[in-house]
């Protein structure tokens, strides 16, 4: 990579930086780009030959989200709903929880930026893609009749997309412990048992 490059890479990173501390003191609708420029020591200019708009910051931060969120997975999601293996459900929703702190910023202005078209059609497809996995993984196992998989995922990930929800906004009112208890007892009964 040369300089120039890198120099660019760093300025990139350091708005998306900038711009995810002031969603989280400002809010996302009183942040300006004019803020976020000021916050990186750089003007307005620069931000535009980088971002077309505060959305597409938004939407950067949301890559970030889904790499932190992906790279730890090992086993993949897939692979884990094929297996039906109540310990390796466990697993994977234990390193989902353990993710929630890092994660908490990027969602909580991801939430106050669901009136962005771009955002909320990066959140739809980020929904879609895990629902998707885990299709495939009811898929490869020949798990449930076929026009009942689908909507078996859509249920067990919307329980753990409410779960992150409530955890952001309140925290564990219920015990870790507890919670991943039930929603392993609730994933295992939509994606691994037969009855």
């Amino acid at each position: 990579m040369s300089l120039r490059a890198a120099q660019k890479q760093m300025t990139y990173e350091l708005f998306l930086t900038k711009a995810l501390e002031l969603f989280g003191t400002k809010g996302y609708a009183a942040t300006t780009i004019d803020d976020i420029a000021t916050a990186a020591g750089s003007t307005r200019t620069t931000f535009y030959l980088h971002f077309a708009s505060k959305a597409e910051v938004m939407s950067a931060l949301l890559t970030k989200v889904d790499a932190i969120l992906t790279t730890a997975d090992d086993p993949t999601l897939t692979a884990v709903v094929a297996s039906g293996s109540r310990d390796r459900i466990q697993e994977w929703l234990d390193r989902k929880f353990s993710q929630w702190d890092e994660i908490k910023p990027y969602l909580t202005a991801s939430y106050q930026a669901a009136h962005e078209p771009d955002v909320a059609a990066r959140t739809e497809q980020w929904f879609e893609d895990a629902v998707g996995q885990m299709t495939e993984g009811l898929n490869l196992a020949n798990r449930f009749p076929p026009d009942r998989r689908r909507i078996r995922c859509v249920l067990a990930f919307g329980q753990l997309e409410y779960l992150s929800r409530r955890y952001f906004s309140v925290g564990w009112r219920t015990p870790r412990e507890i919670c991943l208890d039930e929603l392993t007892g609730s994933w295992c009964h939509l994606l691994a048992s037969a009855d």
